[in-house]
């Protein structure tokens, strides 16, 4: 049995790279690097806005460094940066390449670089060996490897973490293959699954969420076909949902890192090879149309109520875009504030878990508790703990007389709030 601790580099300390190196440290050397030195020095101290335990952080066999230079010492090296969408809703792998760019100055002779972001199917060998081999001098599967292992964290999911997750793996050879496996085997309890090629792990990240995309974009559809006959979707899906092949779905903003943003690496792709994919985009088209559909909604009820529209005064509930989690990357809610205002609505937003932390936008007044105000309507856009806890009565209590709730995700019961999805 090899004693020799592994000497690993993890580059970005996110909510995928921070879990991953804590878990890697259990059994090698690891270096988790991060070019906030902002980031680093809490992470020193033993902060972390996910309340990760010091004990935990302050393992001797982790360090911490926003000097990438120290990283040289290491054989192998595990990518966890974000891949964002341009304004054309085209990938964005500048944050990806300029890394590349960094580790092919100090990479050496049998180095493997591991990739865990999300790409098309062809990017790392494609796009980024090539500034691997120019910076270093060396040359793919010769004098150093790569490998590929998709992220499969979940933010707020107390559940599903690293080590009951299986994972996918890949390397550029099949020795190499083995070796990346074999390192991710150490630490993951669910086990892992191997693939023949890098190309193949990529295909399988941009599809599980893709899948997950279009399954919403139907029962968004869905949703907005039932509420015109005015049966209540929840209803539906649960009597659906008796049938053991029906896959369980629920309507809603579509937003994050992952399924808003995956399936459009996806349809690039197919592009960039000649194919105009049509029920990916049309997917993604509805399930961005979302925001607009619950702001007319909303209006209509309104008018129907007779409730004045002009600066009536708004709460939306939650803002991160799942629920039990300070995530705020993508959040569709932010879309919906934004159609919300076209109607000179006046809106006060709360999330207990962005208290005071980021800035209040013009279009809407961040509060950091709820208070009575006689809102015209609530919005609960996330499902966060505490408002399940709140309970309903509570929540009307800081509306008007008209008690106009629109629960967009299912948390309490159809005849007990004015409108769901």
């Amino acid at each position: 049995m090899d004693t020799i601790l592994k000497k690993i580099a993890v580059i970005g300390i996110g909510y995928v790279g921070l879990p991953l190196s804590i878990c890697l440290a259990k059994k090698n050397q690891v270096i988790a690097f991060d070019s906030s030195s902002e980031r680093i020095s809490q992470l020193q101290k033993g902060i972390d806005i996910n309340n990760t335990k010091d004990k935990i952080l302050n393992n001797k066999a982790l360090k911490f460094t926003s000097d990438y230079t120290k990283l040289k010492t290491c054989d192998y090296y595990i990518i966890t940066l974000p891949t964002p969408l341009n304004n054309d809703l085209e990938p964005d792998l500048s944050i990806i390449k300029n890394a590349t760019k960094m580790l092919s100055k100090i990479i050496k002779f049998g180095d493997i670089i591991i990739y865990e972001s999300t790409f098309y199917p062809g990017c790392i060998e494609e796009d980024l060996v090539p500034i691997l081999e120019k910076g270093s001098g060396l040359e793919f599967n010769n004098d150093f490897f790569c490998g590929y292992s998709p992220e499969r964290i979940n933010p707020g999911d107390i559940h599903h973490n690293i080590s009951n997750i299986m994972k996918v793996t890949s390397g550029s050879t099949p020795e190499i293959a083995e070796i990346v496996d074999n390192i991710y085997s150490e630490i993951i309890d669910a086990g892992t699954h191997k693939v023949k090629s890098i190309k193949i792990a990529e295909a399988a990240k941009v599809f599980e969420n893709t899948q997950r995309d279009l399954n919403i974009a139907l029962i968004n559809e869905l949703a907005i076909i039932l509420n015109l006959m005015d049966i209540d979707t929840e209803s539906v899906l649960k009597a659906a949902e008796t049938k053991w092949n029906f896959h369980k779905y629920r309507p809603g903003l579509v937003g994050g890192h992952c399924i808003g943003v995956d399936p459009y690496y996806l349809t690039y792709k197919a592009k960039k090879l000649g194919y105009d994919p049509k029920i990916i985009l049309a997917g993604r088209y509805l399930n961005e149309q979302m925001s607009k559909h619950v702001a007319s909604s909303l209006v209509k009820e309104m008018i129907k109520r007779k409730i004045k529209i002009e600066n009536a005064k708004i709460l939306v509930m939650g803002l991160t875009f799942k629920e039990n989690s300070s995530d705020t990357r993508n959040s569709k809610v932010f879309d919906l504030i934004k159609e919300l205002k076209e109607f000179n609505f006046n809106i006060d937003a709360y999330d207990p878990y962005l208290k005071n932390k980021i800035k209040n936008e013009s279009n809407y007044n961040l509060i950091n508790a709820m208070k009575v105000a006689d809102y015209k309507a609530i919005i609960i856009a996330v499902a966060h703990n505490e408002f399940k806890e709140m309970g309903l009565e509570k929540i009307k209590s800081f509306t008007d007389e008209n008690n106009l709730i629109y629960d967009l995700k299912f948390i309490f019961n159809k005849d007990d709030v004015a409108m769901r999805l």
